[in-house]
Formats: structure tokens, C-alpha cells, sequence
């Protein structure tokens, strides 16, 4: 994986931020989500849905933290970059619109690093640049490698027995019944196979590559044990080539 234009990992030589500091951070981003939520009026955007709870945004966040620092490290990516832009990622989700809650997360990243410490400035600016474009749509080898990395994360949080289960939960909300968990967890192996087409680091195609295959796991044991359950489809026992195997 090739870092595209603009900053690039090796310029911060040391570790800016220490443990004691990104569990403030962690904190702050907790609270403020929690904050949005209680402030919002009644409803709000699909507040009845769980995964656009201040809980599960969180879970989300932590979910990417992870997946980014583990990406970052076997790609040679600055990891604290990465992981301090993917805490703040989705820290304006739940108060501004989908098209503008990544330049808002920019706007709070960086009043917060300017404010909660002595970071370098050069380190401010690419974790303001991460957040601000993790919503990029275009070829991520255009991107630094620490913003392909938080993307990949981003991606994978919604492939894999996560992604699975949480549709899964939304079969609820629509009145489904459990006949239609099959067609359900197609469509997380069909974003699985989105996610892989569009991910560039190895080591994000490992783990689309293990994630993918839980999910068609998930989805052959439940067209083994549930009785007329429909195996049709893309990822039907025919089609196994096309999940990775």
C-alpha cells in the first residue's frame, strides 16, 4: 500500500499522544455522543434504531479504533495518526447530517488537540485531514496512508459476524421473521464483497478475507437447520468461487 499525496506517516518520529491522554480522549468522545443524543428533540434521526444510538456509535468507534491501529501497524502508517482520527471519526454522527458530520468530527478534533495538550502541530493537521476525509468516496491510494487505513476500518466494521448480527437485529424493527435471516446475512457477504473491491492494503484484504468467510459459515448453517429456508442466490451452495474460498 502506497501513501498517496499530502501527509505522510514518517513525519511524526515520536509517539505525541500517551495512554493516559487517548483515555481522555476516549472520554470526551463517550460524553460528547451521549450529549448529542440528550440534547436532541424527540426522535430525531432514527433515534429507534439501536445502531444510531450514542451506545452503539460508540461501539462502532471503538470497532474502528481497533481495526485502524491493527492495519496501520503492518502497513508502516503512523498508528497514532490513525487511531486518534478514527476516535473522532464519527464524533459529530449523531448531531449533523450524514454529508457533513465528517467536516464537523474535523472541527472538534481540532479544537480538542489544540486545546488538551502540546501535540506538534503537523500532528494536529493529519489527524484533522483523516477525519475530515474518511467519507471519501474516490480510489484510496489517493488519500495519505493514514486516512486509507481509518476508511479500510471504517469498511470492515460493517462486514463479519458484527455486521451480520446487526442486521440480524434490524430484521425486528421490520417485522421480519427469522425465514428471512438468510436473505439478511447475504446482503452483509454482499457488502463484504463491496468492501473487498474497494479496500487496497493487505493487510485489510486479510481481514475482509476472514470476515467474508464467517458470514458464509453463518449463512450455510442457517440454510442446513432452518426447514424451506431459501438458498438461492449469489451465494448459494453453487457459488462458493465467488465468496473467496
Amino acid at each position: 500500500m502506497q501513501s498517496g499525496g499530502g501527509s505522510v506517516g514518517v513525519e511524526i518520529k515520536e509517539s505525541p499522544v500517551t495512554d493516559a491522554e487517548f483515555e481522555a480522549m476516549t472520554e470526551f468522545v463517550r460524553d460528547y455522543l451521549t450529549a448529542s443524543v440528550e440534547t436532541e428533540e424527540e426522535g430525531g434521526r432514527m433515534r429507534w434504531y439501536p445502531w444510531h444510538s450514542a451506545e452503539y456509535r460508540f461501539n462502532h468507534i471503538l470497532n474502528v479504533v481497533d481495526l485502524a491501529e491493527e492495519i496501520a501497524q503492518k502497513e508502516g502508517a503512523n498508528v497514532d495518526v490513525t487511531r486518534v482520527a478514527a476516535l473522532f471519526h464519527d464524533i459529530a454522527k449523531l448531531e449533523a447530517e450524514q454529508d457533513r458530520h465528517a467536516d464537523v468530527g474535523a472541527k472538534i478534533a481540532q479544537e480538542y488537540l489544540t486545546t488538551h495538550g502540546d501535540y506538534p502541530p503537523s500532528f494536529v493537521e493529519q489527524v484533522v485531514e483523516a477525519v475530515r476525509d474518511h467519507s471519501y468516496q474516490g480510489e484510496l491510494t489517493d488519500l495519505p496512508l493514514e486516512t486509507q487505513c481509518l476508511i479500510e476500518a471504517d469498511i470492515l466494521d460493517k462486514v463479519g459476524a458484527n455486521g451480520a448480527t446487526l442486521l440480524l437485529l434490524r430484521m425486528g424493527y421490520e417485522s421480519r421473521t427469522h425465514m428471512d435471516a438468510s436473505e439478511m446475512v447475504e446482503r452483509v457477504l454482499e457488502r463484504g464483497l463491496d468492501a473487498r473491491e474497494r479496500i487496497r492494503s493487505d493487510a485489510a484484504e486479510s481481514v475482509a478475507h476472514r470476515r467474508i468467510k464467517r458470514v458464509k459459515w453463518l449463512k450455510e448453517w442457517l440454510e442446513a437447520e432452518v426447514a424451506d429456508m431459501d438458498a438461492d442466490g449469489p451465494f448459494g451452495p453453487d457459488n462458493d468461487n465467488q465468496t473467496g474460498q
